[in-house]
Formats: C-alpha cells, structure tokens, sequence
C-alpha cells in the first residue's frame, strides 16, 4: 500500500501501520503541503505505480484533482487507486476516478 495526502491524513496513517521505508530509503508515502512542487507529486505517483509491491495507492481527492490527467491514464487493475477525503476537503463522488469508470461500464 502507498499514499499521497496531507499531513493529518498521512500521519493517520503511519498510525495505522502503512508506513515502509526500504533499505534503498525509498517511502511508500509522500506528505503534500501547500509548498510541495505539483512535479514531486506526479514523480511519486509515477513511482508509486511501477512498483511491484504495492496494490493500493490511497491518495486524497483534492490532490488527486490536481494531478487528475495522470488518474486518468492509469488503466491497470493493480495498483487500484482510491481517492479518499481529507478532514478539510470532503469527498465528492462526481469526481471519484473509479466511479467515473464504473458508470463508463454500464454505459451512463
């Protein structure tokens, strides 16, 4: 599992036990703050999608927006990508990229 979000959405989950940092000092997550170049977080996601051992990349909605062509391209089973909110942006699921390629299935 990776994650790209804010600080209390990270540190929530490094509480839960997510948290790797390889011998090659390599992080499964990324911490985006206001002074975060949008270009460090399209190289994490870039990275964070290459790799064979994660699954799951949990990223915040209102980041997800900003790199959302990159969302977008991404057509491969694994890693899934599931946009969840954070405690000052909620969840909008008009703009959640798997519903928007469920309702593409059924045709909406």
């Amino acid at each position: 599992m990776a994650a790209i979000g804010d600080e209390d959405s990270i540190t929530g989950l490094l509480l839960a036990g997510i948290g790797h940092i390889d011998s090659h000092q390599k992080k499964n997550f990324l911490v985006v703050d206001a002074k975060t170049p949008l270009s460090t977080v399209e190289e994490a996601f870039q990275e964070f999608t290459k790799r064979k051992d994660i699954a799951i990349i949990l990223i915040n909605q209102h980041i997800a927006e900003e790199i959302r062509p990159l969302i977008d391209e991404h057509d491969q089973a694994f890693p899934t990508i599931l946009e969840i909110p954070s405690k000052d942006h909620p969840y909008d699921p008009e703009k959640d990229s798997v519903l928007k390629r469920v309702r593409r299935l059924f045709g909406e």
